[in-house]
């Protein structure tokens, strides 16, 4: 297998932890016998320093001609100022809707060996394993018209049928591999875009009856979440609030360091850890890397049809943490180790 694979390391953590990620992609091609092409390029704060622009045309382009892209992160406090177009979240918005991808997957899969790192009640958050499908093209992100004056800040949500059913499409073809359960999370009793996004997901579910169709107001699916997380398979909702519901179902997992995703749906796939640059910690070596590691699984599996190797690398994350192994956030692990140790651990199971 030859795959060319675009990487953005990005900002802050982002640096440590893809660099992590591509060793493990290097070891499973070392075993198995891939090859597996990078090319590093800019995105976010320090290609606003370096270029000017947050995603600079060179990155795109690159970004495109490959097979898949690996991105770390972005973003910093000292940001914050810029306008809008130099912002660092502006170039992820960007590359976003230059790969055309529309459906991101985030799932959020407690081990047992991190029950006592979740905040949660051990009865409440055992077995938590659920998949949130979050539509990555439209609504307030991108609607227009958008404005901010010195008294009115302008947004708009909007959706197309088109829109709103491809990625309830992606998100029943993903329940009927799983348990066969999909809540569609809104807010149809106050936003007309909601209301579309009901009526749309209800006429597809005659297409799939196998899966079990409910419809859920998003405030009420966020207190769910944290009361009866095990109730949830596969989760779709809309752009805002698939952002805010999967970085709260980070919680449970023990560490918002340990959720990966995958944007699918467009010309090249996405591949990133749901967490962001964490300025607080970049460059102390004690960063995550398993959200970053386990996205290269889910590259293994939805990019390359390598089942095999991404179950491998799954199985890895999952006996470094049985061995209490992990890096500062996860605090009930008894053997702490840094980023480069961590990923150095994986890597050693990865070769056994």
């Amino acid at each position: 297998m030859k795959a060319k694979i675009t990487v953005l390391p990005g900002d802050g953590i982002g640096v440590e932890v893809t660099r992590e990620a591509v060793a493990c992609l290097e070891t499973i091609a070392g075993r198995f016998g891939h090859e597996f092409h990078y090319e590093e390029r800019l995105i976010g704060g320090i290609a606003v320093d370096q270029t000017g622009s947050p995603l600079p045309a060179e990155t795109l382009a690159t970004c495109l001609a490959s097979d898949a892209v690996l991105l770390g992160a972005v973003g910093g406090p000292q940001y914050d100022s810029l306008p809008p177009k130099l912002k660092p979240e502006t170039g992820l918005l960007g590359l976003r809707a230059g790969l055309g991808v529309y459906a991101n997957l985030r799932p959020a899969f407690l081990h047992d060996s991190l029950i006592d790192a979740s905040p949660l009640k051990a009865d409440i958050v055992r077995g938590t394993d659920l998949l949130i499908v979050r539509e990555l093209a439209g609504g307030a992100y991108f609607g227009q018209p958008r404005e901010i004056t010195e008294e009115r800040g302008l947004n708009t949500m909007a959706y197309t049928a088109p829109e709103v059913e491809r990625v309830a499409r992606v998100a029943f073809e993903i329940a009927r591999g799983r348990r066969k359960k999909l809540s569609s999370i809104d807010k149809a009793n106050v936003l007309e875009s909601s209301q579309l996004w009901r009526k749309v997901v209800t006429r597809l579910a005659a297409e799939y009856p196998d899966v079990t169709l409910e419809h859920g107001y998003v405030d009420s699916c966020a207190m769910a979440l944290v009361t009866r997380p095990t109730s949830f398979d596969v989760i779709v909702t809309e752009n805002l609030f698939g952002d805010i519901l999967s970085d709260e179902a980070s919680v449970l997992t023990g560490s918002l360091g340990m959720l990966p995703s995958a944007s699918l749906g467009g010309e090249v796939e996405l591949y990133e850890p749901v967490h962001g640059s964490a300025p607080d910690i970049a460059g102390k070596g004690i960063a995550n890397p398993l959200g970053a590691i386990a996205s290269v699984a889910m590259l293994l599996r939805h990019t390359c049809q390598l089942e095999n190797e991404a179950n491998l690398l799954e199985e890895a994350i999952r006996r470094t943490l049985e061995a209490g192994y992990g890096t500062p956030d996860l605090k009930s692990q008894p053997r702490q180790l840094s980023t480069t140790e961590l990923g150095a651990h994986i890597r050693s199971l990865l070769t056994q």
